[in-house]
């Protein structure tokens, strides 16, 4: 009982605290082709946000105005989701609504995107950096459509493939037998 021989290591190992994430940022659920779509997204918007704020006299500004909104908000919405998708916000909100939020925030974002790009070309000057804001804003409508349309195609795959055989209420044979054999 000398120096405390009462009290030996348990049989257990002590657990490590997990370790922590920078800032809780990770990657994983974002690999492949949805990493390269969400950060040319992000980065066509803000390229888009920034030609379009150089452009310093305009001839009917509601156009650029317009645009100006989409763009900005587009580049905001953009990052909003790959933060969601980043940080443990993702466990928070939840795998299903995170991806339902994705699937209906692209197309919807991707179309004002596409009115903004349209409405701009046709009501800008003709200068250079008006020139480049809305050509941007094609680029990132494209990436988002680009986004929309794989998510889409891979979600109708999921679901023809995750079929059963006795699709809904149609009965089996076996299920049209009664219970009792009539004697």
């Amino acid at each position: 009982m000398e120096n405390g021989a009462v009290y030996n290591e348990t049989t257990e190992p002590e657990a490590k605290a997990p370790r922590r994430r920078l800032f809780g940022c990770t990657l994983r659920r974002l690999q492949g082709w949805r990493l390269a779509a969400k950060v040319v997204q992000a980065i066509f918007s803000f390229v888009a946000v920034v030609c379009e704020e150089i452009v310093d006299d305009c001839i009917t500004c509601s156009g650029l105005y317009f645009f100006e909104f989409v763009s900005c908000s587009a580049f905001l919405l953009s990052l909003l989701i790959l933060c969601v998708y980043c940080t443990d916000l993702y466990e928070s909100l939840g795998e299903d609504k995170v991806q339902k939020l994705n699937f209906w925030a692209v197309p919807i974002i991707g179309a004002w995107f596409l009115l903004a790009s349209i409405v701009f070309s046709a009501t800008c000057s003709g200068s250079a950096v008006e020139n480049a804001a809305y050509v941007f804003g094609f680029f990132a409508t494209f990436a988002f459509a680009a986004e929309f349309g794989i998510e889409f195609y891979l979600r109708r795959k999921q679901n023809i493939s995750g079929r059963s055989e006795n699709p809904g209420k149609t009965p089996s044979a076996r299920e049209n037998q009664p219970l009792n054999k009539p004697r």
